[in-house]
Protein backbone atom coordinates (compact mmCIF):
# COMPACT_ATOMS: atom_id res chain seq x y z
CA UNK A 1 0.00 0.00 0.00
CA UNK A 2 1.66 3.68 -0.99
CA UNK A 3 0.61 6.73 0.32
CA UNK A 4 -0.82 9.53 -1.06
CA UNK A 5 1.76 12.33 -1.50
CA UNK A 6 -0.28 14.98 0.71
CA UNK A 7 -0.83 12.35 3.72
CA UNK A 8 3.02 11.73 3.81
CA UNK A 9 4.35 15.55 3.67
CA UNK A 10 1.65 15.56 6.29
CA UNK A 11 3.11 12.57 8.51
CA UNK A 12 6.64 14.12 7.76
CA UNK A 13 5.52 17.47 9.03
CA UNK A 14 4.24 15.94 11.68
CA UNK A 15 7.00 14.18 12.78
CA UNK A 16 9.11 17.03 12.41
CA UNK A 17 6.84 19.25 14.71
CA UNK A 18 6.89 16.57 17.46
CA UNK A 19 10.46 16.98 17.49
CA UNK A 20 10.27 20.92 17.95
CA UNK A 21 9.80 23.59 20.51
CA UNK A 22 6.62 22.34 21.24
CA UNK A 23 4.75 22.88 24.51
CA UNK A 24 4.66 19.40 25.14
CA UNK A 25 8.49 19.07 25.08
CA UNK A 26 8.28 21.16 27.98
CA UNK A 27 7.59 18.91 30.42
CA UNK A 28 9.54 15.60 31.45
CA UNK A 29 8.62 12.08 32.78
CA UNK A 30 4.86 12.05 31.83
CA UNK A 31 3.78 13.86 34.63
CA UNK A 32 1.39 16.57 34.98
CA UNK A 33 3.04 19.69 35.96
CA UNK A 34 1.90 21.99 39.11
CA UNK A 35 1.74 25.96 38.19
CA UNK A 36 4.89 26.15 40.11
CA UNK A 37 6.99 23.63 38.27
CA UNK A 38 10.06 24.84 36.14
CA UNK A 39 9.52 23.62 32.79
CA UNK A 40 6.34 25.70 32.57
CA UNK A 41 7.54 28.72 33.76
CA UNK A 42 10.95 28.16 31.21
CA UNK A 43 8.72 27.81 28.80
CA UNK A 44 6.22 30.49 28.90
CA UNK A 45 9.35 32.97 28.73
CA UNK A 46 11.17 31.11 26.17
CA UNK A 47 7.64 31.45 24.13
CA UNK A 48 6.96 34.83 25.20
CA UNK A 49 10.05 36.20 23.90
CA UNK A 50 9.63 34.37 20.51
CA UNK A 51 6.41 35.43 19.79
CA UNK A 52 7.35 38.79 20.60
CA UNK A 53 10.24 38.70 18.28
CA UNK A 54 8.73 37.13 15.66
CA UNK A 55 5.11 38.61 15.69
CA UNK A 56 4.63 41.40 17.99
CA UNK A 57 7.79 43.22 17.69
CA UNK A 58 7.79 45.17 21.22
CA UNK A 59 10.87 44.04 22.10
CA UNK A 60 9.56 42.54 25.73
CA UNK A 61 10.83 39.81 27.74
CA UNK A 62 9.80 38.00 30.97
CA UNK A 63 12.97 38.36 33.41
CA UNK A 64 10.81 36.16 35.95
CA UNK A 65 7.67 34.92 36.77
CA UNK A 66 6.59 35.72 40.60
CA UNK A 67 4.20 34.29 42.73
CA UNK A 68 2.74 31.42 40.78
CA UNK A 69 -0.20 29.41 41.68
CA UNK A 70 -3.33 27.76 40.83
CA UNK A 71 -6.66 29.51 40.54
CA UNK A 72 -8.40 26.45 40.05
CA UNK A 73 -8.90 23.09 38.65
CA UNK A 74 -11.09 21.12 36.13
CA UNK A 75 -11.00 17.79 36.55
CA UNK A 76 -11.56 15.17 33.20
CA UNK A 77 -13.30 11.91 33.67
CA UNK A 78 -10.41 10.30 32.07
CA UNK A 79 -8.11 8.59 33.80
CA UNK A 80 -5.11 9.45 35.16
CA UNK A 81 -5.15 12.67 33.58
CA UNK A 82 -6.06 15.99 36.02
CA UNK A 83 -7.54 17.98 32.89
CA UNK A 84 -7.14 21.51 33.15
CA UNK A 85 -4.79 23.45 35.52
CA UNK A 86 -6.02 27.47 35.62
CA UNK A 87 -2.62 29.08 36.61
CA UNK A 88 -1.46 32.95 38.05
CA UNK A 89 1.69 34.53 38.26
CA UNK A 90 2.91 38.25 38.33
CA UNK A 91 5.47 38.48 35.55
CA UNK A 92 8.29 40.98 35.94
CA UNK A 93 9.05 42.27 32.34
CA UNK A 94 12.14 43.73 30.98
CA UNK A 95 10.63 47.53 30.72
CA UNK A 96 10.49 46.98 34.45
CA UNK A 97 6.73 46.93 34.67
CA UNK A 98 5.23 43.70 37.18
CA UNK A 99 1.95 42.35 34.97
CA UNK A 100 -0.54 40.18 36.21
CA UNK A 101 0.00 36.63 33.67
CA UNK A 102 -2.79 33.68 33.47
CA UNK A 103 -1.52 30.53 32.20
CA UNK A 104 -3.79 27.50 31.70
CA UNK A 105 -1.97 23.92 32.10
CA UNK A 106 -4.11 21.23 29.95
CA UNK A 107 -3.23 17.40 30.31
CA UNK A 108 -3.14 15.62 26.88
CA UNK A 109 -4.10 18.50 24.88
CA UNK A 110 -0.71 19.11 23.34
CA UNK A 111 0.20 18.19 19.48
CA UNK A 112 -1.87 15.49 18.23
CA UNK A 113 -3.22 15.53 21.43
CA UNK A 114 -0.16 13.78 23.20
CA UNK A 115 1.05 15.09 26.16
CA UNK A 116 0.36 18.63 27.59
CA UNK A 117 0.00 21.88 26.87
CA UNK A 118 0.30 25.61 28.08
CA UNK A 119 -1.78 28.66 27.15
CA UNK A 120 -1.07 32.17 28.37
CA UNK A 121 -2.02 35.55 28.70
CA UNK A 122 -0.36 38.61 29.91
CA UNK A 123 -2.26 41.55 31.21
CA UNK A 124 -2.39 44.09 28.54
CA UNK A 125 -0.20 42.44 26.01
CA UNK A 126 -2.69 40.56 23.67
CA UNK A 127 -3.29 43.39 21.29
CA UNK A 128 -5.51 41.11 19.13
CA UNK A 129 -7.62 39.50 22.02
CA UNK A 130 -6.98 35.95 21.33
CA UNK A 131 -7.95 34.98 24.90
CA UNK A 132 -10.80 37.22 25.02
CA UNK A 133 -11.49 40.49 26.84
CA UNK A 134 -8.82 40.43 29.77
CA UNK A 135 -7.30 37.34 29.55
CA UNK A 136 -10.81 35.84 30.69
CA UNK A 137 -10.43 32.02 28.85
CA UNK A 138 -7.45 31.62 30.68
CA UNK A 139 -8.69 33.21 34.27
Amino acid sequence: MTFPRTLLALALSAASLAGSAAPSHAFSGGAFPACDAPTVLTYIQKRFVWTDENLLKRGLGITALRHPHENRREPTSEKPSPGRLYCHATAEMTDGRDRKIWYLIEAGWGFASIRDNVEFCIAGLDPWKVYGAGCLSVR
